[in-house]
């Protein structure tokens, strides 16, 4: 089955991880045996052959650079100037990859509607260009408001205001407190340019504000559910009741502290905590029965975004073990229908409306 995968931070692995994700998963891991400055060395799940063994053809793939000021213990760059270099880097990576035909951008319906029939074509994927629509988790890299327009016309398509911690622009999980003038002010560029907000990481306060402000098409890229899993991470059920108000899809994503209650970070192992596929359907059921249907819900997945096998489900060897999940669907009594819907046609239909 096709599938789309909402999140995905490329470019954050092959520039600050220096992964070649042009290489199998096997190899990438093979290089980075015995390496410790990160704690996913040699788990990583992520690269290009992989999304088209999976058929994986189309992914919603990130630029992220935090911002910290000086009390910010989290790590990232000490001026927005240098974040915003950051993604200018990441960008530059993009383009390479499309110059080698290795990706191809999709911005618009034109672009959208050429690149689901070439992987619909029932030929070999092995040649075939992984799509990707360019997203910014967390704008603390965006100078000022005016950087935005700069950024859409590179091919920026959506954005979410926050990660972690305090942002210059909204807060993010973890931290509390509402948009400043600055945020107000962002969200109306946004709409003005149409430019998906992603409520993704945007903590409570920050986004019944956003919610309140935007007129837009908004999206949750990956996010689970709180009453699964309790921490401000995850959405509770009024927001998710929001979100489907208006309109929204939310994909469910794979790193295990935010699908099993209990995980401790380098700590906790996925068999240990039944940590498997099965409970992404979980977290993904219960937004379905909140909505009464099928079409809220999505793969958001976030596999290799700054953690790997040793934090994710157990029965997931690469991302193109998400075409397991199908059958999985299957046997919950999803029909073909909503299985459809869930691994690529309510983004496709998101997409498309977004961009009419």
């Amino acid at each position: 089955m096709f599938i789309i995968d909402a999140h995905l931070d490329l470019s954050m692995n092959a520039l600050e991880w220096n992964r070649d994700l042009r290489k199998p998963v096997s190899d990438i891991n093979e290089r980075e045996k015995g390496m410790r400055d990160k704690p996913d060395r040699g788990n990583a799940t992520v690269s290009l052959p992989e999304l088209r063994k999976g058929n994986i053809g189309l992914v919603v793939a990130t630029q992220i650079a935090r911002y910290v000021s000086p009390d910010n213990s989290l790590p990232g760059w000490h001026s927005p100037e240098q974040a915003w270099a950051q993604t200018q880097g990441q960008l530059a990576w993009y383009k390479a990859m499309e110059e080698a035909g290795e990706m191809v951008q999709v911005h618009n319906l034109t672009s959208l509607n050429s690149h689901i029939e070439l992987w619909n074509n029932n030929q070999p994927n092995d040649a075939k260009p992984v799509g990707y629509i360019l997203s910014l988790e967390g704008a603390d890299s965006l100078i000022s408001v005016r950087n935005l327009e700069k950024a859409w016309n590179y091919g920026l398509r959506a954005l979410g205001p926050a990660h972690y911690g305090p942002g210059r622009y909204a807060n993010g999980t973890d931290a509390t407190g509402l948009m400043g003038a600055n945020g107000i002010e962002l969200l109306k560029e946004m709409e003005r340019l149409n430019i998906i907000l992603d409520a993704t990481h945007l903590c409570d306060d920050s986004f019944w504000q956003a919610l309140d402000h935007f007129n837009g098409h908004i999206w949750a890229s990956h996010n689970n559910v709180r009453s699964i899993v309790n921490h401000n991470r995850q959405f509770s059920d009024d927001q998710i009741k929001a979100l489907i108000q208006r309109g929204s899809v939310i994909g469910g994503a794979l790193d295990a502290w935010m699908m099993v209650p209990g995980w401790k970070r380098g700590v906790s192992l996925p068999k240990e905590m039944k940590c498997n596929l099965e409970v992404i359907i979980d977290h993904i059921d219960y937004i379905c029965q909140l909505a009464g249907n099928t079409l809220h819900v999505g793969i958001g997945s976030d596999l290799d975004g700054a953690y790997g096998r040793e934090q994710a489900p157990y029965d997931l060897e690469t991302i193109a073990d998400l075409q397991t999940l199908p059958a999985m669907f299957l046997r919950r009594g999803y029909s073909q229908e909503d299985v459809e819907n869930i691994m690529h046609n309510n983004w496709l239909r998101f997409i498309k409306n977004a961009w009419k």
